[in-house]
C-alpha cells in the first residue's frame, strides 16, 4: 500500500503500529524525578496475567491513559507505570490441568498481555514495570514479613481458618465473605491448623480515622471499610458464674444503659464454658452445633436471618448491677470471633434477644422508654432507640447517653467491668497451602523454635522442581531440598516453612515499588518514594473495597513505622470505574459474552476502541458494550481524518486567501473553539466526564466542518480554521492518540503532541450559553435556577436538588423520582 494511500485513507493499523514504535524508541513516557516540577502519579490497579487482556482492563486503562495524557499536555512530570500480579492460584491450576509449569505459564501470558497493552497506545513507562513472581520483588515481601516478625506483628498460632475444598488452601475473612470462596464461590468449611497472621488490627483505629484524608473516594467505598473495620464504643462487664468457682462470664455491650434489663446470658458454642457448663445430656447436641459451624455456617451464623436455636445450660449467672441470678444459655446466634463470645441477653432492646426470648419464654422487662412516649406505642413493644432509663435503680431517670457513662463508671470503680472499645476487623491471617506464592521466610528447628531466615540469605526462592498433583497440601512439602535445612542458629537439622503469602501482600506496596524498581537495599528508595508518593489518582474496580483497598492502606503505615515513608494514606484520590457488560451481564467466559479487544482493534483501530469505551458512559457507571457504538466511533475518526485532510488542502500555499469571510461563521467557530477548550479540560481535570468530553470534541468537529468552506476566504478566516484544526487535534489527542499524532506530524510540529501544551482559553469567550431551569414538586412551580446549556442531565438534576428553597421543600419527604427536560425543566416527585 502507498504511504498516500495509507494517509488519503487513513490505515489504522499502519499508522497506530507506527506512533507505537516511535514512542518505545523516543521512549516518550519514561520520566525521572525533576524537583520543582509539578509531579503527578497516576496509577490503575494492575493485572493479574490471565493471558489475554479483556474489557474491563480496556476500559480501566484507558480512562488513566486519557488522564496521564492530559496531565502530561498540561506540564506535569507524569509517573504512569504497569506491572503484573503474577503469583496466585490460576497458575498453578493451569499446572495441574495441563503440565504447564506456573512460572512458564505466567511469564508467557505476561509477554502476549504486554503486546496487547502495547497496542492500545497506553502510556506506560515500561522503564519501571514490575512483575511480582520474580525474586527482585518477592524478596522484599519477605524482608517486610521479617520486620513484621521482629515488631511482633507478624505470629504463627492455632486457628480455625476458612478452606476452601476446590483451591484447596486457607483464605482470610475477607476472602470468604458470605461463606464462599471469593475467587471461586465454593462453600467455605473451617479447619483448624497453623497459621501465620499479621497484626491489621494494631492499626483499625487509623484506618477508620484516616478515612478523613480521603476525601476524594467514594462514599460508599468509605462505609463498606468503616462497616468492615466495624469500631464499637461500650464497654465490657463481668458476670460471675457460681458453678465456675467464682470465675466470670465477660460480655462486651455498646448498651450498658439496658443491663437492669437483661435477663439472661448467651454463650456461642464454642465458648471456653459452654462445655464446662452442659450436663452429659446435652453434650452431644453442643458438639453437633459446634461442627456444624466448623463445617462451613460459621461466617453466616450472625446474621439476622439465621433461624435461633438455644440450649439451657441449666446454670446461672449473676447480673453485677442488679444481683439477681440469670439463665445461661448457649445459642447459634452468638459467635466466638466477635466481642468475647458472649452476650448479655436484653431483649426488650434488642431484636435478636427479642426473637430469642420470645420463642423460649423467656422474661422481656422494659428499661429505657423514649424520651417523648406516643400513646399509640404498647408498652410490650420492642425499643431499640436511646431514651430514658426506668426502672434501673440509681440509674433510673437519666438519659442513656449519661447512664452509659455513669454505668460504666460504676462497673470499673466495682471491679467488674470497664469502658472498652472493639472492632469486628481481626487480624489478617496470611498463610496459603500453595507453591506459586512467596515463600515465607521461617526455619523451624526442634531446639531453638520458630527461627527467621537470617536477612543475608533472602530471597527463599520458589524451587522451580516441584510435581503439581492437585492432591491436598502444598507441594512444597514434598520437595525434600527445599524443606530440610540447617537451622541458622544452632546448626542442627531442621525444617522450611512451606506456607507461601497471600498475593495481596504482593499488592499491598507494589505502588511504592514503581518509585525505584532497580532499587536492591531496601524495597524501594526513601528518595524516589518522598517524590513521587501519595499516588494522585487511583482506578480500579469497587470490589477491591475491603480487600485490596484496606490492606495497601495497612502496609503503608507499616512502612511509615518503619521508616520508610512519611505517608500514612497511599491513595487520597481514587476512582471507583464501574464494570463492563454485554447483553445485561458481566463478561465471562462461562455465559459466552465475552467480547476480544484483539478483534476489535484488528476490525477498528486501538484509537476507536478507546474513544467508545470512554464515550459510551461515565467512567464510574457500568458500561453496556454495544458494537454499534464502536463502529460509530470509528466512523466518527473517519470523518474527522477526512475534514483534517480537506482543511490541511485548503489550507496549502496553492489555496491562498483572496476574499472576505463569513462574519457569523467566524464568530460561532471562535467561540465554539474556547468553549471547546475549556469544557474538554475540565471534564478530564476536575469531574472526569470523559464523555461528555468527547461530546463536546464531536460538536465542536461539526462546527468546524460548517463554517470551514465560509472561512476559507480570508487571512483572518484561515488563522482561526488553522487554530481550530490544531485545537481539534490537541483536544483528541488524550483520547485517540495515534490519529492526534499523525495529524499533528501533518501539520509541521516537530515535538510529539503529547509534549504540546494544552490550548488556553478566554474566559469571556468560553461562557457558555444560559439557560433557565423552572424547577417543579409534585407538578407546581417552586423555584428558578441558571445553568449552562451543555450541562448534563445529572448536573442539572443536583443543581436543583440543591437549591435552599427545595431542600426545604423536600426535608422528611420521600424522593420518588426527578424527571428532566433538558434546558426546560425538573420535576421532582414526592
Amino acid at each position: 500500500m502507498s504511504k498516500d494511500r495509507i494517509y488519503r485513507d487513513y490505515d489504522f493499523s499502519a499508522v497506530e503500529a507506527k506512533w507505537q514504535r516511535v514512542w518505545d524508541e523516543t521512549g516518550a513516557f519514561s520520566v525521572r524525578e525533576e524537583p520543582g516540577k509539578p509531579k503527578f502519579y497516576l496509577l490503575e490497579m494492575y493485572p493479574y496475567p490471565s493471558g489475554r487482556i479483556h474489557m474491563g482492563h480496556v476500559r480501566n486503562y484507558s480512562i488513566g491513559d486519557v488522564i496521564a495524557r492530559f496531565k502530561m499536555m498540561r506540564g506535569a512530570n507524569v509517573l504512569h507505570p504497569i506491572g503484573w500480579d503474577a503469583l496466585g492460584m490460576p497458575a498453578e491450576n493451569a499446572a495441574i490441568k495441563h503440565g504447564i509449569h506456573p512460572q512458564t505459564w505466567t511469564l508467557d501470558n505476561i509477554a502476549h498481555m504486554r503486546s496487547q497493552l502495547r497496542r492500545m497506545g497506553f502510556a506506560y513507562d515500561w522503564s519501571r514495570e514490575v512483575n511480582t513472581c520474580l525474586p527482585e520483588y518477592y524478596t522484599w515481601n519477605q524482608w517486610i514479613f521479617l520486620k513484621l516478625f521482629e515488631r511482633g506483628q507478624a505470629f504463627r498460632r492455632k486457628s480455625w481458618v476458612n478452606w476452601c475444598p476446590d483451591c484447596r488452601t486457607v483464605l482470610a475473612n475477607e476472602q470468604a465473605a458470605g461463606g464462599v470462596c471469593w475467587r471461586c464461590s465454593s462453600p467455605v468449611e473451617q479447619r483448624r491448623m497453623d497459621h501465620w497472621f499479621l497484626k491489621i488490627t494494631d492499626y483499625a483505629e487509623e484506618l477508620l480515622s484516616g478515612h478523613g484524608e480521603l476525601g476524594k473516594w467514594p462514599e460508599h467505598v468509605l462505609l463498606m471499610q468503616k462497616n468492615w473495620i466495624g469500631r464499637s464504643e461500650g464497654a465490657y462487664v463481668d458476670f460471675p458464674v457460681p458453678a465456675l468457682d467464682g470465675r466470670s462470664i465477660r460480655v462486651f455491650t455498646t448498651r450498658i444503659d439496658t443491663i437492669y434489663g437483661a435477663t439472661f446470658v448467651v454463650l456461642s458454642p464454642e465458648h471456653p464454658f459452654s462445655q464446662a457448663l452442659v450436663g452429659p445430656a446435652d453434650a452431644p447436641k453442643l458438639q453437633a452445633w459446634v461442627a456444624e459451624l466448623r463445617a462451613g455456617s460459621r461466617l453466616r451464623a450472625g446474621e439476622a436471618e439465621t433461624a435461633k436455636e438455644g440450649l439451657d445450660t441449666g446454670k446461672t449467672a449473676v447480673n453485677p448491677f442488679t444481683g439477681e441470678a440469670v439463665p445461661i444459655w448457649i445459642a447459634n446466634y452468638v459467635l466466638m470471633e466477635y466481642g468475647t463470645g458472649a452476650i448479655m441477653g436484653v431483649p426488650a432492646h434488642d431484636a435478636r434477644d427479642f426473637e430469642f426470648a420470645t420463642q423460649y419464654g423467656l422474661p422481656i422487662p422494659e428499661v429505657v422508654v423514649p424520651e417523648t412516649p406516643s400513646p399509640d406505642r404498647k408498652e410490650d413493644e420492642l425499643f431499640e432507640g436511646l431514651g430514658r432509663l426506668v426502672r434501673s435503680g440509681p440509674f433510673t431517670g437519666l438519659a442513656s447517653a449519661e447512664a452509659m457513662d455513669k454505668m460504666a463508671a460504676h462497673a470499673e470503680e466495682r471491679g467488674f467491668g470497664e469502658k472498652a472499645v472493639t472492632y469486628r476487623l481481626r487480624d489478617w491471617g496470611i498463610s496459603r497451602q500453595r507453591y506459586w506464592g512467596t515463600p515465607i521466610p521461617i526455619i523451624h528447628c526442634p531446639d531453638c523454635g520458630t527461627v527467621p531466615v537470617p536477612y543475608d540469605d533472602l530471597p527463599v526462592r520458589i524451587p522451580h522442581e516441584a510435581e503439581f498433583t492437585g492432591e491436598a497440601g502444598s507441594p512444597l512439602e514434598k520437595i525434600p531440598g527445599f524443606v530440610d535445612v540447617a537451622c541458622p542458629k544452632c546448626g542442627g537439622p531442621a525444617r522450611r516453612e512451606t506456607d507461601t503469602m497471600d498475593t495481596f501482600v504482593d499488592s499491598s506496596w507494589y505502588f511504592f515499588r514503581y518509585a525505584s524498581p532497580a532499587e536492591d537495599k531496601l524495597p524501594f528508595a526513601r528518595e524516589a518514594a518522598a517524590y513521587w508518593m501519595p499516588v494522585d489518582l487511583y482506578i480500579g474496580g469497587v470490589e477491591h473495597a475491603i480487600l485490596h483497598l484496606i490492606y495497601a492502606r495497612f502496609f503503608t503505615k507499616v512502612l511509615r513505622d518503619f521508616g520508610l515513608t512519611d505517608r500514612g494514606e497511599p491513595f487520597p484520590h481514587y476512582l471507583a470505574q464501574g464494570m463492563v457488560t454485554k447483553d445485561g451481564s458481566a463478561m465471562s467466559k462461562s455465559k459466552g459474552n465475552v467480547v476480544d479487544p484483539d478483534e476489535m482493534i484488528r476490525n477498528f483501530g486501538a484509537d476507536a476502541l478507546r474513544l467508545f469505551i470512554l464515550f459510551a458512559s461515565p467512567p464510574e457507571k457500568e458500561f453496556a458494550w454495544n458494537e454499534k457504538g464502536i463502529e460509530g466511533c470509528s466512523r466518527f475518526l473517519g470523518r474527522v481524518w477526512t475534514l483534517f485532510r480537506e482543511i490541511e488542502d485548503g489550507l496549502s500555499p496553492a489555496g491562498a486567501a483572496s476574499g472576505a469571510h463569513d462574519p457569523a461563521a467566524f464568530a460561532r467557530l471562535r467561540k465554539k473553539l474556547h468553549q471547546t477548550i475549556r469544557k474538554v479540560g475540565e471534564d478530564i481535570e476536575k469531574r472526569f466526564h470523559l464523555n461528555t468530553a468527547i461530546s463536546a470534541i464531536m460538536e465542536f468537529a461539526n462546527v468546524l466542518r460548517e463554517t470551514k468552506d465560509a472561512l476559507a476566504a480570508s487571512a483572518e478566516g484561515r488563522d482561526l480554521l488553522r487554530r481550530a484544526v490544531e485545537t481539534l487535534v490537541l483536544a483528541l489527542a488524550p483520547f485517540t492518540p495515534h490519529v492526534a499524532e499523525e495529524m499533528w506530524g501533518r501539520l509541521g510540529k516537530e515535538r510529539l503532541v503529547l509534549r504540546a501544551a494544552w490550548p488556553s482559553f478566554d474566559p469571556a469567550l468560553a461562557e457558555e450559553e444560559k439557560a433557565t431551569i423552572v424547577v417543579e414538586v409534585n407538578g407546581k412551580v417552586r423555584d428558578r435556577f441558571e445553568t449552562g446549556r451543555d450541562a448534563s442531565e445529572n448536573e442539572i438534576k443536583a443543581e436543583a436538588l440543591a437549591l435552599p428553597r427545595i431542600r426545604q421543600l423536600l426535608a422528611g419527604r420521600d424522593v420518588r423520582k426527578v424527571v428532566c427536560i433538558k434546558n426546560k425543566i425538573v420535576n421532582i416527585v414526592v
